[in-house]
């Protein structure tokens, strides 16, 4: 096996517990073994496993979904109840907003040191106690801030967790695959959140079984992951040959009392063995205690600001501001101007949950075939045991292909959705625009995260942490001027201005990806390398 490349650079994961490269004086015989042996895997989970940890990874993602569009239909209701005004109840969708760019700075990172299981762990017991005292919550406006403050840290860490579970078990060429089912199963909540809150507010006219719902939901899926859910951080099991231990074991194993997964005594010591990059991640062997550190949040805000990630953020992060603003509009265009009840209303929100579905699922399929077109055309052999090692490999242009001819779509639907209801056209146009937005925000958001995951591959809920806090920003922002600038310049100028900033945009963004983004990629990963290489040695000679 050749020798890997020198391993990107990650602002997570401390150096002591991460090893990088073969052990100083190996002796030369072992070492003329080692090149003879076959390439270890990128991963030792099977199919089976793959399939189990799609389902949980689905049942997890539709918490922060769920819970924010479940909410949307009942804030009529929540102000009638707790005796405050339709702009304080709003308070509570805008504070939910900041805390779903602030969880993932706390746990997404922090899973990149300690494990998935152990903070989706974690999460899930936040989101189930901080969703009982919402349903036991009869009268107090600042509890309702407060709780549903925590519901949101709670649950919107899990997507960004969940990135880095995929980069863990799938080799760049299949992320896709996983991708695809777990996001457009996931944003079936898109589609069941609006409709269940319509018809609580329709029919019983009180709010407080929907909270019950997410008591039974959250508690539901923390036994899901307890039980079901294996340990897949790369810098704790490896390749998974590395025996899990303590929270990082299921609850079924430590029923049984032993590992659900037989591997073969000799395979687990060699594949355990520091391997670095080769085997796709950092590793520690078995009987190696890591030294870990508290994750540093900042580490995703730093990534902010590298030339290639602030592209990448901008493509994933405006097209899902853009649909916080159309799902966040609909309420006011389907009440004013087509007289839609609270029901109908919640049934309007269908077309786009179907939208995300299947564009979620469909852009799956496409991300992996754009990533083969891409090998084929650069006449590079894809790695489908060890993983690719994209030091070299154009990832930038093979996730961003095609993008031109989405983005001339998504142009034409975002000025056609924003002028149709201005000209107020039949109700079936905004309808259908709804769909194919929901579906191109999907696709955009997937891929661009795919993408940042893959430019960061020691550290991917880090890096899926940052692309949270870009789009929580956006949202935030437009969804606090939406109402305003609706009020001075119509929907359909409002539309546009969306659609210069984030369709423009996206063109140019695209474009610089295309053509940049492996440039910068590489100038990052070296100054990066230098910075981490003088940091070393400033350490080493403290030591001493």
């Amino acid at each position: 096996m050749s020798e890997a490349e020198p391993e990107e650079p990650t602002f997570s994961l401390p150096e002591e517990a991460i090893s990088v490269a073969p052990p100083a004086g190996k002796e030369a015989q072992e070492a003329d073994s080692a090149a003879n042996d076959p390439p270890v895997l990128y991963t030792t989970f099977t199919k089976a496993h793959k399939h189990l940890i799609t389902v949980i990874l689905t049942s997890t993602m539709l918490a922060s979904p769920l819970t924010a569009t479940i909410y949307l239909p009942l804030l009529p209701l929540l102000a009638t109840h707790f005796h405050v005004s339709i702009q304080a109840i709003n308070l509570t969708i805008t504070l939910y907003i900041v805390f779903q760019a602030i969880s993932p700075l706390l746990f997404a990172t922090a899973s990149d040191s300690f494990g998935r299981r152990p903070i989706l762990l974690v999460t899930y017991a936040v989101y189930t106690v901080s969703s009982l005292g919402l349903a036991l919550n009869k009268s107090s406006y600042v509890a309702l801030l407060v709780l549903r403050a925590v519901q949101s840290l709670g649950a919107s860490a899990v997507l960004a967790i969940a990135y880095g579970v995929i980069a863990d078990v799938c080799p760049p060429a299949e992320r896709g695959g996983m991708q695809g089912p777990t996001l457009g199963a996931a944003n079936l909540a898109v589609c069941l959140g609006p409709v269940i809150g319509g018809l609580v507010a329709l029919g019983s006219g009180s709010y407080e079984w929907v909270f019950w719902a997410l008591v039974i939901f959250g508690g539901s899926v923390f036994l899901f992951v307890g039980f079901g859910l294996p340990e897949t951080a790369r810098n704790i099991v490896g390749n998974g040959s590395v025996e899990a231990t303590g929270w990082g074991k299921s609850w079924w194993d430590l029923l049984r009392g032993r590992s659900r997964r037989e591997v073969d005594a000799a395979k687990i010591k060699k594949s355990s063995e520091a391997v670095g990059e080769g085997n796709g991640g950092a590793m520690i062997g078995p009987g190696k205690r890591a030294k870990f550190k508290m994750a540093n949040p900042m580490a995703a805000i730093r990534i902010l600001f590298w030339k290639d990630t602030a592209l990448v953020l901008w493509m994933a992060g405006s097209p899902y501001a853009v649909w916080y603003a159309v799902q966040a509009s609909i309420p006011s265009i389907y009440k004013d101007i087509y007289h839609f009840n609270e029901l109908q209303i919640g049934l309007s929100y269908l077309t786009g949950g179907f939208g995300t579905v299947s564009g979620g699922y469909l852009n799956g399929k496409l991300m992996d075939w754009n990533y083969k077109a891409t090998a084929r055309s650069i006449g590079h052999t894809i790695d489908k045991v060890s993983g690719d090692n994209l030091s070299n490999f154009p990832i930038e242009r093979a996730r961003a292909r095609g993008s031109y001819y989405l983005l001339a779509v998504y142009i034409a639907a975002l000025a056609g959705y924003g002028w149709s209801v201005e000209a107020r056209a039949h109700e079936a146009v905004p309808l259908v625009l709804q769909y194919m937005l929901a579906a191109l925000c999907t696709c955009f958001q997937q891929t661009f995260n795919a993408l940042l995951v893959d430019i960061f591959p020691a550290s991917p809920s880090t890096a899926a942490a940052s692309g949270n806090i870009t789009r929580c920003a956006l949202s935030a922002i437009v969804v606090a001027v939406l109402q305003p600038l609706v009020d001075v310049m119509g929907r359909g100028w409002f539309f546009t201005v969306l659609t210069v900033l984030s369709g423009g945009g996206g063109l140019v963004a695209d474009w610089l990806v295309k053509s940049k983004g492996m440039e910068w990629r590489r100038e990052r990963i070296e100054k990066t390398s230098k910075a981490n290489t003088e940091h070393t040695e400033g350490e080493t000679k403290r030591e001493l």
